[in-house]
């Protein structure tokens, strides 16, 4: 007999755990799978249905058209197959309109990067007067480009402003900015390059005001100069900034139609600024070749995702390595 008057047979066992193992049996509740899949399909289906709508759909439509000789006015439509993507190569005015868009590209993607940076510099401090420069040079971004190009088409006409000042100035035969077609070109690539500029500069200005101010004052405390206080420590740090503004500059450029059509029309002479995106619109709803013209799509879209994947992948890694 145990202390106070109870053996030990009568002393009560302890409840057995219902599993085997002794341990301590937990209820875990699942949340059900369905209202998760709905919560997702609710969120997600009006960006999804957008995106096949708009984008995948008439990709899709494209790239079947580009395999006939579909044209609305001249029936019936037969698959030619790849045909027309062979014919495009050997097509002097697609060839050209390619020569045309690299140039028009290339001048795009660099001198508004080069002028965003050193603008973004100089108005890099605080004060009232920076703030209205800041909108003064983002304003031709919200502007429509039929706008800016109706603008500079009257600026740069024979009789317009700008050589009117030159003729002002002593200068006798003023070029023809738009009707030359050596210089055509680049006059072009200078408005588009005016218009984008705003955009750099306002990306490059978001990347300026993420530098750590103490990474600058410790270089400087270390005997750099400006110079190689940007060199050092701000460049590295805008790759992000120089990311974006080669991608969005790229993919613009590339498909630059609304300031050939206002200002130039193709022209002058033969093809001198038509850009593809021209020759496709020109081709599909003027001559009315749609599976000519849907091929020149595909063809540019293929250049472009292919382009913008190698520089995006080239920079991406530039940001890692810093």
């Amino acid at each position: 007999m145990g202390k106070g008057g109870m053996t030990a047979t009568e002393v009560a066992a302890p409840p057995e755990s219902p599993r085997r193992g002794g341990g301590v049996a937990t209820a875990v509740r699942r949340r059900p799978v369905w209202p998760r899949i709905w919560h997702f399909v609710s969120f997600a289906a009006p960006g999804v249905l957008v995106y096949l709508c708009f984008v995948l759909a008439p990709i899709g439509i494209s790239f079947y058209y580009s395999l006939t000789n579909y044209n609305p006015f001249n029936p019936p439509t037969t698959f030619v197959g790849l045909r027309n993507f062979g014919l495009l190569f050997e097509d002097e005015e697609f060839l050209t309109a390619l020569e045309v868009t690299s140039i028009l590209t290339l001048i795009v993607v660099i001198v508004p990067n080069v002028l965003g940076l050193a603008v973004a510099l100089l108005l890099d401090k605080r004060g009232w007067l920076y703030n209205a420069l800041r909108s003064v040079f983002f304003t031709p971004v919200i502007l429509s480009s039929v706008v800016v190009s109706i603008i500079w088409s009257r600026l740069l006409d024979s009789e317009g402003p700008v050589n009117q000042l030159l003729r002002a100035l002593g200068v006798r035969n003023p070029p023809g900015w738009l009707s030359d077609p050596d210089i055509a070109l680049y006059s072009l690539a200078s408005i588009v390059c005016w218009q984008m500029l705003g955009f750099c500069v306002v990306v490059y200005l978001a990347g300026l005001q993420g530098v750590p101010q103490e990474l600058l004052e410790a270089a400087a405390i270390d005997g750099a100069g400006p110079v190689r206080r940007f060199r050092a420590v701000t460049w590295p740090l805008l790759a992000p900034a120089l990311t974006i503004n080669t991608v969005v500059l790229l993919i613009s450029a590339f498909k630059t139609y609304d300031f050939v059509k206002v200002i130039t029309n193709g022209g002058p002479g033969t093809g001198a600024t038509a850009t593809i995106a021209f020759n496709v619109l020109a081709t599909g709803f003027d001559a009315n070749h749609v599976g000519y013209a849907s091929a020149m799509a595909i063809v540019m879209l293929l250049i472009v995702a292919v382009v913008t994947a190698i520089v995006l992948r080239l920079l991406q890694r530039r940001e890692v390595d810093l």
